[in-house]
């Protein structure tokens, strides 16, 4: 094991071994904390692609721009951030997809219901929602 961190530390430094570590630590708490809220505070119907979103619709066109820069900002973030949790401790698919919700793209709403979709992670949330006494997500039938 000491000739393993060895060869390791010729590679990666100690301080950036323990900068992961620590970011590593603070990402699965913040998950654990932050992607259950977020999901439980979804109307039920924001995965159904039959209806339509709109964000801060009746906004001043400017906070309209500035928030959409933000929110894009906030769900490259989570992006990323879901994708190095797959890897390290946490839960890098709802994070994953939090990022990808907050992002705008053409064909996100079809990518959302796709991966919200997926039988495993659909059960997931709705167990999530049960237990706070939310109703289930709503998905649009296939087509």
């Amino acid at each position: 094991m000491n000739e393993l961190y060895l060869y390791i530390q010729q590679w990666i430094p100690l301080h950036v071994l323990i900068g992961f570590t620590i970011a590593s630590i603070v990402g699965l708490i913040g998950s654990v904390i932050t992607i259950p809220i977020i999901l439980i505070r979804l109307p039920a119907d924001y995965f159904d692609t039959r209806i339509p979103r709109y964000w801060m619709k009746d906004h001043h066109p400017v906070l309209r721009i500035i928030g959409l820069i933000l929110k894009n900002c906030v769900g490259s973030v989570f992006l990323v951030a879901g994708f190095i949790m797959l890897f390290l401790p946490g839960q890098g698919i709802l994070t994953m997809l939090i990022g990808i919700s907050l992002l705008d793209f053409p064909g996100k709403r079809e990518l959302e219901a796709k991966i919200v979709g997926r039988p495993g992670i659909l059960k997931a949330i709705n167990a999530m929602r049960h237990k706070f006494h939310k109703p289930p997500l709503i998905l649009a039938p296939d087509r």
